[in-house]
């Protein structure tokens, strides 16, 4: 019987993926997200408060479809500070077992504390392991999970998800706790680490390890990841690199890099035909991912917000259009493929075996600096970092603000903290001059934006030392913290 229940799993699962369904999909998409807004208006105390407040009452129809975008979007602000934790769950209580208490890094804040009941647990877990098998098959994988341990959401959690399939170690990001672990362990298993990529980084630098000898691949979350490090990263010998986009406000695992959305995220990097026909904003590359929309209706709003609907049943404390103030866009599978044939570049690609839509991802909206109308993101800088290889061997982090003189003139100033092990001298004169000259192909608005300066004093590079200055308050437990 157990046999059965397995089977027909896997088979929902290979459904679930199955090209040429996506109207379906779609469909299905639309009426959960309804279902799930009608629950919560229902039975959630504060969804109900805050659809009072805001005077909405029904959705409306076009045909026999929900017009979700007419409900109020929630936000931290308007929703998850304003309400306490149990008026946010259903029926206005915790569930009195089989509950996870985490919370997020605070990197942006105060940690806020989140909830995920048994149901969503087992759910997510199924899904983690889906999504690993189809990246590495069915093998046997011996996961490090280095997110940070203790109450953060995604070291709860990553943790109880991989137990159903792969031998498991967490050790949060301590280097030392992973190379013991791999040399106690040796060469013979599939290794999979899990962290945040500026740790993964370090832990590649400085580790003693050999990594062409093991079969180490890297998953990262938490923040985006330039298309440089991963270059970098695999010239060291790590074998595989994928990242996976979730948050603690909504769930750790929304969607996910495969080999189709890492090629299309590369061809486009070298296409500028391309990037212009995909890509809406300047600067640096989006990280691009595949979701299935029968479990997360994402829209955008117009401010290019992302706008999130968990369409699964059983979730202690539902999110109906949460806007987690990531900026980004949704595209279809074969929207992309009609442009990538349009082009001719069909044979440059690895095409995907699902036709699920494509995520466009551009980091938190509101994690940009403004210099002179430009608005310049960590991202720009991590890539301009790994296009300068004097810089990706011996920079550890960076911070970016901008600042006003005594007359009122806004400076940019970007901080850039040395290794710990420099293991040569950097030029700060001309690879200042480098970097910026960078930035401008990278970014077209600071490109404007320099054009402009009548000053190079306002544009500052400023080199630090390993863990001084601003890099003194840094917690490599939690996500890196790049503009005030």
């Amino acid at each position: 019987m157990i046999r059965k229940i397995i089977m027909s799993d896997e088979i929902l699962m290979q459904l679930i993926f199955m090209p040429g369904i996506n109207r379906l999909r779609n469909f299905n998409s639309l009426a959960k997200a309804y279902l799930e807004f009608h629950k919560a208006k229902r039975n959630v105390p504060a969804y109900k408060q805050f659809l009072k407040e805001k005077r909405f009452n029904k959705v409306s129809f076009k045909g026999f479809k929900p017009e979700i975008s007419e409900i109020p979007e929630i936000d931290k602000e308007n929703y998850i500070n304003k309400y306490n934790l149990e008026s946010r769950c259903e029926h206005g209580e915790l569930p009195k077992k089989g509950l996870v208490i985490d919370e997020s890094s605070g990197s942006s804040g105060n940690p806020t504390n989140w909830v995920r009941g048994e149901t969503e647990r087992k759910i997510n877990a199924k899904f983690i392991k889906f999504g690993i098998e189809k990246l590495f098959r069915k093998e046997p994988i011996f996961v490090i999970n280095a997110f940070a341990l203790g109450a953060w959401a995604t070291g709860v959690n990553i943790t109880i998800s991989c137990l159903k399939f792969a031998k498991v170690k967490s050790v949060g990001p301590e280097i030392d706790k992973i190379e013991n672990t791999l040399n106690q362990f040796g060469s013979k298993h599939k290794y999979l680490i899990m962290g945040y990529p500026p740790f993964l980084k370090m832990f590649v630098d400085k580790s003693n390890i050999d990594f062409n000898n093991y079969d180490i691949s890297l998953i990262f979350g938490g923040e985006p990841m330039s298309e440089g490090m991963r270059k970098y990263l695999l010239k060291k010998g790590i074998k595989r690199i994928y990242s996976s986009y979730g948050a603690s406000d909504l769930e750790l695992n929304i969607s996910s890099e495969n080999p189709f959305t890492i090629s299309l995220r590369g061809l486009i990097n070298e296409n500028q035909e391309l990037k212009n026909r995909l890509v809406k904003f300047s600067g640096a590359l989006p990280m691009i991912f595949q979701y299935n929309p029968s479990d997360f209706l994402i829209e955008s709003n117009s401010d290019d917000e992302l706008i999130t609907t968990i369409c699964r049943d059983g979730y202690v404390a539902p999110k109906i259009r949460y806007n987690i103030k990531d900026k980004g866009y949704s595209l279809k599978y074969n929207e992309i493929k009609k442009i990538i044939k349009e082009l001719n570049l069909e044979d440059q690609i690895i095409w995907s075996k699902t036709d699920l839509p494509v995520l466009f991802h551009f980091g938190r909206s509101n994690m940009t600096v403004s210099f002179y109308g430009s608005n310049i993101s960590p991202t720009d800088v991590q890539e301009v970092i790994y296009r300068l290889e004097k810089l990706s061997k011996n920079i550890n982090s960076f911070f970016i603000e901008t600042i006003e003189d005594d007359e009122g003139e806004k400076i940019l100033k970007i901080m850039l903290e040395k290794n710990e092990d420099i293991s040569e001298t950097i030029d700060e004169k001309t690879i200042k001059n480098e970097f910026f000259e960078v930035l401008t192909n990278i970014n077209q608005d600071f490109k404007k934006a320099f054009s402009m300066l009548d000053n190079s004093e306002k544009i500052k590079l400023i080199f630090c030392d390993y863990n001084t200055d601003h890099f003194a308050k840094n917690d490599i437990r939690i996500k890196a913290k790049y503009i005030n």
